[in-house]
């Protein structure tokens, strides 16, 4: 192993989030070692990474972060000064018809992930950390005024952001009670390139484009601040580099959408890019069943990591949502593999000789 400067493990980083963390990490610090640990379930795509697999300072283990004897194994082998902890089931609707899998993965999997770093790091915590990524969902739900801030208390309200919640009190404890080095992140509605299609914003863009129906929960009327994903990877970096051990940084776009206005918006993209008739598309949108319990309304206060860190969007959410729409529309090929599943094949294909 060649000598650098910092070893950092990042859990789930083929997923959507975590590929442009790791993507930032392996271009913008090729004098650090990243180690890419991800159990590659639907949402896992190592398609998302092949501009950086080929680069010296980066590794891909294929492994899931509830296997104890696998986390002691790459902590010994690769010495990890920090870890970067993205590994969670994300989907809310999934969590409703399945929710221990979240249970096991997000709570289970991050106990599992703490005290790896725990006994690892036991002799020297000096230069260690362990930064876990959380999401607003854990707040609850706003009335129509107020914002989300580092000190709202939880009232998570479905069975993903309640694992999330106690994900995120587990790590404060491994802190407050073992001494462990710590921060956490929780940001709000993520979107970019390389989202898996169960999510808004590329499942309209794909049913936009093949002029299937556009589901839209209840009245439409629900509310979300939205951030684009490499202004959050940017952000994690920030706060990996720079935050203070203990703290909770909130990380928001300042762009609070009502989600039909949000699919207005993205029709009229849509439309004008793909050279359709303005409105063509509305015609699609179909209001569903409302999902249970569903949050009227997230807003993240980010002044603290804008104030202690000089973090802010790099884009609103106009420019940022035309660019992945562009992306989209010039990646329908990676867009097409994901949704038809042959995505999956790509592990076998490279990496599966390794083993």
């Amino acid at each position: 192993m060649a000598d650098f400067k910092q070893h950092i493990l990042v859990t789930g980083g083929a997923g959507f989030i975590g590929s442009h963390v790791v993507r930032l990490l392996v271009q913008k610090y090729p004098d650090y070692l990243i180690c890419n640990l991800d159990k590659l379930t639907y949402a896992g795509n190592l398609e998302n990474l092949l501009d950086v697999e080929s680069q010296p300072n980066y590794r891909f283990i294929k492994g899931d972060i509830l296997d104890q004897n696998l986390l002691a194994k790459l902590f010994n082998a690769y010495a990890f000064d920090g870890v970067i902890h993205l590994a969670a089931e994300s989907h809310v609707d999934r969590s409703i018809s399945n929710p221990k899998e979240f249970l096991e993965t997000n709570i289970m999997g991050t106990v599992t992930l703490l005290n790896a770093a725990k006994d690892a790091w036991q002799e020297n915590r000096e230069g260690k950390r362990f930064y876990h990524i959380s999401t607003d969902e854990v707040y609850g739900s706003l009335g129509e005024t107020g914002l989300f801030t580092e000190t709202t208390p939880y009232d998570p309200r479905s069975p993903y952001s309640s694992s999330k919640a106690s994900s995120d009190h587990l790590v404060r404890a491994w802190h407050h009670t073992y001494g462990l080095p710590m921060v956490i992140s929780n940001c709000s509605n993520n979107y970019g390139p390389n989202q898996f299609p169960e999510k808004l914003i590329p499942l309209f863009i794909h049913n936009i484009r093949t002029g299937k129906p556009l589901p839209v929960y209840g009245d439409g009327q629900y509310t979300r601040d939205w951030l684009y994903v490499i202004d959050h990877a940017m952000a994690i970096d920030l706060i990996y580099h720079q935050g203070v051990n203990g703290e909770t940084y909130n990380i928001g776009g300042f762009n609070e959408w009502k989600n039909i206005d949000l699919i207005r918006l993205l029709i009229r993209l849509m439309d004008q890019k793909l050279g359709n008739p303005q409105g063509h598309s509305e015609s699609l949108i179909s209001y569903v069943t409302d999902r249970p319990g569903h949050d009227r309304r997230y807003a993240i206060d980010a002044h603290k990591i804008h104030k202690e860190l000089g973090w802010e969007p790099s884009v609103n959410f106009e420019q940022g949502l035309d660019a992945t729409v562009d992306w989209y529309l010039n990646n329908q090929e990676w867009l097409d593999r994901v949704t038809s599943g042959a995505y999956q094949a790509y592990y076998a294909q490279q990496y599966a000789q390794h083993d």
